[in-house]
């Protein structure tokens, strides 16, 4: 089941964002990294900047994967999509990528670490494409608020809706 996450869920967001970005730990660059991975207060402005999350649960409604989306004008954001560790390779997060496609019509963009190549992977199987230095650098200053250490070590992917506008 697919439904928007309600403030009762900012726990369990918290606990599936900071279990599963584990997998980043010996990827990522160490002075990137840090523990826990997303604080609490980062989760809360987040979500204060516009981060809607929606959440795929269980049979008995426990939270399994998040991801959030951003509306940021002429495009939307996918942001900090994440499964928990012990679900992953389970189809949750295609199912949370296809709806939050579905939710609107405009160019969606992906930032990822570099160094991430499952991420990449993932979101090439469904239909992303990795930007240009130029385009990534550019589309990372405009769209997101991150530091050049992480813009140097980041990579955008774009839909076909940002490839054909």
């Amino acid at each position: 089941m697919i439904a928007i996450c309600e403030a009762k869920h900012k726990e369990d967001i918290y606990d599936i964002i900071n279990d599963a970005a584990t997998a980043y730990e010996d990827v990522i660059p160490a002075d990137m990294y840090h523990s826990p991975y997303m604080p609490l207060d980062e989760l809360e402005q987040e979500i204060g900047n516009g981060v809607e999350f929606w959440g795929y649960s269980d049979d008995d409604g426990q939270l399994l994967g998040v991801m959030g989306i951003q509306d940021k004008g002429d495009v939307a954001l996918i942001r900090h999509a994440y499964v928990r560790t012990n679900q992953r390779n389970g189809g949750i997060g295609g199912k949370l990528l296809g709806h939050l496609i579905g939710m609107t019509d405009k160019p969606i963009l992906i930032g990822t670490w570099q160094a991430a190549e499952w991420a990449i992977r993932f979101y090439e199987k469904h239909g992303f494409r990795v930007t240009n230095f130029q385009e990534k650098e550019q589309l990372l200053r405009q769209y997101w608020t991150v530091s050049t250490r992480q813009i140097d070590t980041s990579v955008v992917l774009c839909d076909e809706r940002w490839t054909r506008g």
